[in-house]
């Protein structure tokens, strides 16, 4: 399952390190520690939307690892769904997270976490994908099962 992460886990990136993150100006930062649930890309369509990018860099996270260390009061909040809460800073607009409620995990965007290894082992929602991508790594349609979704994959 998600929580042990038997088929999305391998090669996982581990810490007790803290990570430092920040929205785009820098009010807001964060830090994370441990290590990530899942590291994934996403293809669907409201991340291609959100971020004005065809893949979305995706690091899921248990939301107890996650502090904000500053500017909470810069962080706004928009869902388009109850299954996606996407966070940003409202100062400068830059993104910072994703809370998946039904999950329990927050996606934290890996692009933001200073000197992060960042190693996605699966491509979600690939059926939605606006560019290709040839690296060995399983495609799902939708989701792996362990995340709700069919488990059925794509060739790449």
């Amino acid at each position: 399952n998600i929580k042990s992460g038997k088929s999305i886990r391998k090669g996982v990136y581990m810490s007790d390190e803290k990570i430092i993150g920040s929205c785009f100006c820098g009010a807001v930062q964060l830090e994370v520690k441990g290590e990530p649930t899942a590291m994934l890309y996403c293809h669907c369509k409201d991340c291609q939307a959100w971020s004005a990018g065809p893949i979305n860099s995706a690091s899921l996270w248990n939301p107890d690892l996650l502090e904000v260390t500053k500017g909470q009061e810069y962080i706004e909040t928009f869902n388009k769904t109850e299954h996606s809460h996407r966070k940003f800073c409202k100062k400068c607009g830059g993104h910072l997270m994703n809370e998946h409620p039904g999950l329990k995990l927050i996606d934290i965007y890996a692009v933001i976490l200073n000197g992060f290894s960042y190693k996605p082992t699966i491509h979600i929602h690939y059926e939605s994908k606006t560019v290709s991508v040839k690296d060995g790594l399983p495609k799902f349609k939708d989701m792996p099962e362990e995340l709700g979704g069919s488990g059925a994959t794509m060739p790449e």
